[in-house]
């Protein structure tokens, strides 16, 4: 049989994962479905378009990951994830299929599913349906895939900031703000962050490569709860005593509502960074992901045809 595609793979790996009830690889759940559906050696060597992936592998992948979204399943550890209470309580309905008109009904997997570019805080209170891209056209399609894959990138490099050490979460905002521009070399960056520890401040880095001024830096390395109004009233109290008024709040978490309205009274200058905008600004300056294929979309030379010339 062809294989098929990852929402039609959604219903026997829940199962599979159900049967388990505890913790399996997704190399286990790939072999153990592609002997339940009776694939061939050919159906599981077919590659993706790029080469670099096996197609039933990416789809259980697809699978997996759009489950995880809307809850049913939960990553454990990296290739490993086992069924939640929420997924067996849906296999005890006995759905006939598993897909992502299903999924909807869990405001998780909505929250995965709104568009690109709106803010997280503004996610959780949006009514707006997931968009149906069924008739997109290729290349609408081509750019859904793209954000898709960016959105699933920045959420797995946002677990593992999490997971990490403080000293390796220090590292990594050292090398995105070069990356940015700021702080000079390297090493001089290095050297200003986490050394003050001075009353709500964690660092201090250079604006520019002079050094003409300085910027406060504060980090909170925070799995879940939000960062308030009170963290950064503090954080703004140290940079008054400093007699400082430039000052980057980073954290992996987000900001509630009442911290970013006192931020916007006050007269000192604080960027806040949710966990949201720092994955974005790591992918996009590569700091801690690297490039595994490009796409060239190419179109028409108009003027290469036009005979007049």
């Amino acid at each position: 049989m062809a294989v098929p595609d990852y929402q039609s793979l959604m219903l026997p790996l829940l199962q599979f994962a159900g049967n388990k009830k505890e913790e399996i690889s997704t190399e286990e759940a790939v072999d153990a479905i592609a002997k339940e559906l009776r694939l061939t050696e050919e159906d599981l060597k077919m590659m993706l378009p790029s080469g670099i992936q096996f197609t039933f592998v990416n789809r259980i992948g697809w699978a997996s990951t759009y489950m995880k979204k809307a809850g049913l399943l939960e990553a454990t550890r990296r290739g490993h994830f086992k069924i939640t209470a929420r997924g067996q309580e849906l296999l005890k309905k006995q759905p006939k299929v598993i897909n992502v008109k299903l999924l909807k009904q869990y405001p998780e997997f909505i929250e995965f599913q709104q568009l690109k570019g709106t803010r997280r805080g503004e996610k959780e209170n949006s009514s707006e349906a997931i968009p149906d891209i069924s008739g997109a056209t290729p290349s609408e399609a081509l750019e859904n895939a793209y954000e898709n894959l960016r959105d699933e990138l920045g959420d797995e490099l946002l677990a593992r900031l999490k997971k990490s050490s403080p000293s390796f979460f220090e590292r990594a905002v050292v090398e995105l703000l070069v990356k940015m521009g700021y702080g000079g070399s390297r090493a001089d960056a290095g050297k200003a962050i986490g050394r003050s520890g001075d009353g709500g401040i964690d660092g201090i880095i250079k604006e520019d490569r002079l050094g003409l001024d300085v910027v406060y830096i504060q980090a909170k390395r925070w799995d879940s709860n939000s960062v308030g109004r009170p963290d950064v009233m503090q954080f703004a109290g140290a940079l008054q005593a400093q007699k400082a008024n430039k000052g980057i709040f980073i954290t992996t978490s987000r900001f509630s509502n009442e911290a970013r309205n006192y931020v916007s009274q006050i007269g000192s200058k604080i960027v806040l960074i949710d966990g949201e905008q720092l994955t974005n600004l790591m992918i996009e300056n590569d700091v801690g992901v690297s490039t595994i294929s490009l796409y060239p979309v190419k179109k028409i030379d108009t003027d290469y045809f036009d005979e007049n010339l």
